[in-house]
Parts: structure tokens; sequence; C-alpha cells
């Protein structure tokens, strides 16, 4: 087989390939076996017809077809193989451009292919972070939501205010009909939280346990989306949160500390530890800031064009695909399918760019990824996901997905190489070292999970949330929120 490479454009190649028909052997077999199988010849069992009665009953033609439409994609992997400086990042286009029988077969196949990219050098990228600072108020808000988890509810006797935890009934009527997905009964809310119905706060503020109040809003889900509703809330019960005096009892009852000191003294520590985690988060997103900007990256216009394509089909997705209810959701944001359109090509083609300067980093300082950290990622996705890692691994083997993983892990060690090389001081002109942060030189920092181009959150700061989780005191039974809401 004889190949040969042209260079279209810096993200595109044409590759020629011609195949000797000797070397189609293989191919030919294949083709007589297969069609062998769904032809019917009377004196031949199924799969046992020769070739030269294949060739007699259906034609030359159809082998060949055969042969060619096996053989091609075969030959075309060989020959981006023997190709060392070719990587394709997209589908080729292929053309069969001769099929001489006996001589040789020829087709080209035009591809996008990665391009070749000139990194800056990493210790020349410098990027300044937020300090780390835990005041004393930051540590009295992580007390006051410990409280607040250990706080009771108690049922009060005046109207309800910001805060209040009430029981309310509600109920919907659109052009006087009744909507039934929009009622609910003993349903638990907490006065001011909102995100639930617009109005719904100003309505119940100032109502007391018996009283109801009618107001007018628009429904954002069910058969009467986007339709103003008159809403009718009553409110059963009013209750307000208790919380325990912050005493060295109190420590005793919600820690492992003997005195309030030493749990102020704890929440401090974690909450140094979570601000840390975010000065690395942090240093990361622009360390990969102002590495892509110092990186001329020529784009390939069919992958961006399928990164547009996916990022679309996402978004009008979970409107049924249906292009007027997406129209008017745009509308209600002040945002216009223009703008949409030209914002998803801006965010699509940044998307690319990253991709393609971490994998030209991971290729210049050679990373590697181990099984180990394949499978620890892939197991940190399956938790994001709430499925069972072997539910998990079937998932995105059948979807072609486990190369994505490991291309993200690569990106990601590539990533904290250009954190570790880059100045990073942080707003008092301090520098900053983050070495212990993210791990060995060989290793990928488990501080720091997830994909490149997304924020995450350490083990430390979920740890530290955790302990200043917010209002889970023993509120009433809540019921699900109406649908129509």
């Amino acid at each position: 087989m004889k190949s040969t490479v042209e260079r279209l454009s810096p993200t595109r190649v044409r590759i020629n390939v011609e195949v000797p028909f000797d070397e189609l052997k293989p191919d030919f077999d294949r083709a007589y076996k297969k069609i062998a199988q769904q032809v019917r010849v009377p004196g031949f069992r199924p799969g046992k017809v020769p070739a030269r009665i294949i060739e007699a009953r259906l034609g030359r033609g159809v082998v060949l077809e055969e042969v060619v439409n096996g053989a091609v994609p075969t030959k075309y992997s060989e020959a981006v193989t023997n190709s060392e400086d070719v990587t394709p990042i997209g589908r080729p286009d292929i053309e069969v451009t001769e099929i001489a029988d006996g001589d040789k077969l020829a087709f080209t196949a035009e591809v996008d292919v990665r391009p070749e990219i000139a990194l800056p050098e990493l210790d020349s990228l410098a990027v300044s972070v937020d300090d780390v600072e835990v005041t004393d108020a930051d540590v009295d808000e992580q007390l006051e939501n410990l409280r607040a988890r250990f706080g009771t509810l108690t049922g009060v006797e005046r109207a309800a205010g910001t805060d209040d935890f009430v029981l309310i009934d509600l109920s919907a009527t659109v052009d006087g009909e009744t909507v039934e997905e929009a009622t609910t009964t003993g349903f638990s809310y907490q006065v001011g939280q909102g995100g639930l119905i617009d109005g719904l706060d100003e309505a119940i503020q100032g109502l007391s346990a018996g009283e109801s109040k009618t107001f007018t809003s628009k429904l954002v889900a069910g058969e009467h989306a986007d339709k103003d509703a008159e809403i009718t809330v009553t409110v059963t019960a009013v209750k307000e949160r208790q919380l325990p005096e912050a005493d060295d009892e109190f420590a005793l009852l919600a820690s492992e500390f003997d005195t309030l000191e030493e749990l102020t003294a704890d929440l401090r520590d974690r909450l140094g530890r979570v601000r840390k985690m975010e000065q690395v988060t942090q240093a990361r997103d622009k360390v990969l800031d102002a590495l892509v900007d110092a990186t001329e990256v020529p784009l390939p216009e069919s992958v961006v064009t399928a990164e547009v394509d996916s990022r679309v089909h996402d978004a009008v997705h979970g409107f049924d695909h249906d292009e007027d209810r997406f129209a008017q959701f745009l509308e209600s944001q002040g945002r216009t399918r223009e703008e949409f359109d030209t914002e998803t090509r801006d965010e699509a083609e940044k998307s690319v760019r990253t991709r393609l300067v971490l994998d030209a980093l991971a290729d210049a300082e050679q990373v590697s990824v181990n099984d180990q950290e394949l499978t620890e990622r892939i197991v940190y996705q399956a938790q994001q996901y709430q499925m069972p890692p072997e539910e998990f691994v079937q998932r995105i083997q059948q979807a072609g997905q486990l190369g994505a993983i490991y291309a993200d892990v690569r990106r990601s060690k590539a990533l904290i190489t250009a954190v570790r090389a880059a100045t990073v001081t942080d707003a008092s002109g301090n520098e900053v070292d983050l070495s212990e942060l993210l791990g060995d030189d060989d290793t990928e920092p488990t501080e720091v999970p997830g994909e490149v181009v997304e924020d995450t959150t350490s083990d430390e700061a979920a740890g530290a949330e955790d302990t200043a989780a917010e209002d889970t005191g023993a509120a009433a039974e809540e019921k699900p929120a109406p649908a129509g809401s």
C-alpha cells in the first residue's frame, strides 16, 4: 500500500491511498464468505457457495463493492498510523477514485487534524490569585449554620415573617380552570428562600395560620407553562427556628470537641483549607486562560461545528426540540436567537482551542495516564452521576466514551504541569507555593478532580461545607413542590 499526505490547511489534510489488489485477498475472502451466508443457491449449503458461483450469479460488481466497503476503513487507519505527523480529530470524507479490477484500489480521505501548536514557555506564565483569608465573620457564619443544623422548629401564634417556616396549601387557576399540577397541601416552606413561585414570599409575609392570599404569577412548567395564573396560598401553621446557645454544651453536642473555643478553632482551620483549595482552583483556571491566550491555535472547522451542534442540541432538548418554545424562553431571558448562536459559537471555539492546547502540552510533556488514575476518574464521575461505577463503565463503553475520559485525565495532568511551572502570586504580592496541594510530579492531584474547564470542589472543601450544613432542623415533613411552579 502506498499513501501520501497533502496539507490543505493548518488543520486539514488529504490522504491519497493506493492499494494493490494482491493486498486485498483477505478482504475478498471475507466478502465471499459474507455474501455466501446471504445467498441461496440450489445444491449448496448456506455459506458454502463457491466464489465463482457467487460472481456468476450476482456479478463481479457486488463482490467489489463489498471488498471496497470493508477494505477502505482499514486501509485508511493504516495510512493514518503510517503518517507520524497526522493526528485526525474528526471523521474523514472518503472518496473512492479508482477501482482497477485486478490492479489497484485508490481513494482519498480528507480529514481535520490536530494542528501544529507552538506553546509558550511555561515559566513565562504569571497569574494572581486571591489571598487566603478567614475572617471572624466567616467563622461566625459557619457557627451559625452549624447551630441552624441543630435547631428546632416551634409553632408561634403570629404572622409569618422572613426566615420563618410555614405549612401552606397552594392552588392555581388559569382562565378559571383549576391547574391540578400546581395544587398541593401541607407543603413546608421557608419564607424568603425564593425559587418556587414568583410573588409567593411577598404573599405569605404578614399571614397568620388560617389566612389566605391570592396573587398573580406566571407558571414555569406543565401544560400551562408561561401563562399567568391566579394562585391562592393558605398558611396553616407558622413556626420559627430556635437555635441552641453557642457554648461548650453545644460544642459537645455538635462535634468531637469539649469546648466552644476548640470548635471555632476547628471551623477556622477547615475554612482555611477551603480557601486554600479555592486558591488552587483559581490558579488552575487562570493559568489555563493565560496559556490559551498566549498560544495561537488554528481551529478545525468541522470540530468547532460539531461542538456547536452538540451545545445547541443540548439547549433545545430541554424544550422537546420545539424551536418556538426555545425562542420564547430566550426572549424571557432578554436574549435573541442570534445572540444565543453567537455566544454558543464563541464558547465552542474556546472549548476546542482549550482542548487542542492541552493536548499539545500533554504531548510536549510526555504525559501518560495509568490504570489507577483512569479508574479514579471513572469512580469520581460515577459518583457525580449517582451511578454504581460498574454501570457507569458499561454505559461509557457502549457510548465509546472511555477514550474521552482518558483524554480528559491527560489534559488535567498537563494543566497541573503548567500550574507548577507558572508564577502564582496572591493579591498581596506574595508568591504562592501550591506544590503540596498539587501532589507529586508524576500524579494527578486528587484535590482538584473533574474536567479542566470546570470548577470543582475538593474533598476538604466538601468536608468543611458538611460541617456548616444549612438548615436541616426538625422541620415538618415536606411534600414535593407543585409541578406547575
